[in-house]
């Protein structure tokens, strides 16, 4: 296509667009409702999962020593715990260790009553290696390797816990998928509305045209201008909109529930948006052009 040809077809997009203010606002409108309500069900379900997976990560397994282990033994542990694919981490407890924070919180503000243990440590076949997974579904398998390992007595993981939050993730998975697939249906059929108005009001024109050899492309052209550069300004406004938002409702959780701020975690706005922009403006171009390209489709035998 010619620059000339390319030139006029997006000033005929645009003029169609300036022609049915009326229909054009309401599917501005329509566009920018369905991308503000993807956008913000985008921005709580990756927040969610960054709660999740934040919680996955502090759920770890202990595994315990047979009594009597020397210091060799629990690194010969550790280097096998260390060699396995499966780990992100690990942390050592000594038995004095596992002793100190046992104090702190059992005994709490009465401290002084450890004090008849003195040199006795009750826990003194507690020393233990804590290891975080980079997939909690791995626990079972991993916990399994474990056992099967000389000199480890035990291996303690919360499978319940394992099996809620991974049962969580998934639901939250197709939850966002089928949502976003019936706000993007709604859309594509409002946009193609309103362009089929458009193509209503040229009709005669369109027929002169193709009377006198113009291009399927040329007809086209001006009608999928016009439905993307809809796309795009109903994207861009709830875009904005979000933005303030998420600066506004971060702040306000976190004043309002500052005791949890171990626990709720937001995804920074940069980390958010990278994706959130590019996606929001190619969801509300695509809308534009689909619903652009049916209603060309239906109404139109070019």
């Amino acid at each position: 296509m010619k620059i000339r040809t390319a030139l006029y077809c997006l000033k005929q997009g645009l003029v169609n667009i300036k022609r049915n203010k009326l229909f054009s606002l309401a599917s501005i409108s329509t566009i920018a409702a369905c991308v503000f309500l993807i956008g913000m069900f985008y921005t709580i379900v990756v927040n969610f999962q960054y709660i999740v997976k934040s919680a996955e990560d502090q759920v770890g397994i202990t595994i315990f020593f047979n009594k009597g282990i020397d210091q060799a033994g629990i690194d010969a542990i550790g280097a096998q715990i260390a060699a396995n694919d499966k780990v992100a981490n690990y942390t050592f407890t000594s038995a004095e260790e596992a002793w100190d924070i046992f104090k702190v919180e059992y005994f709490k503000q009465n401290e002084d009553l450890a004090e008849g243990f003195k040199d006795d440590n009750p826990l003194a076949n507690s020393a233990s290696y804590t290891v975080y997974l980079k997939n909690i579904e791995d626990q079972k398998s991993f916990s399994d390797e474990m056992s099967q390992v000389e000199g480890v007595r035990a291996v303690n993981y919360s499978e319940g816990t394992v099996s809620a939050m991974t049962s969580f993730g998934r639901l939250v998975g197709y939850a966002s998928v089928a949502i976003i697939v019936v706000l993007l249906a709604v859309g594509i059929f409002l946009i193609s509305n309103t362009v089929m108005i458009g193509i209503s009001v040229r009709k005669k024109e369109i027929k002169v045209m193709k009377l006198i050899g113009a291009s399927n492309i040329f007809v086209r052209a001006p009608f999928i201008i016009e439905g993307i550069v809809i796309g795009l300004v109903g994207a861009t406004i709830p875009l904005v909109l979000i933005k303030v938002l998420y600066e506004k409702v971060v702040e306000f959780v976190m004043q309002q529930f500052s005791a949890l701020s171990s626990i709720i975690v937001f995804l920074p706005q940069s980390t958010i948006f990278a994706v959130l922009v590019p996606m929001g403006l190619g969801i509300g171009a695509g809308i534009g052009f689909v619903g652009s390209i049916l209603s060309i489709r239906k109404h139109l035998k070019v």
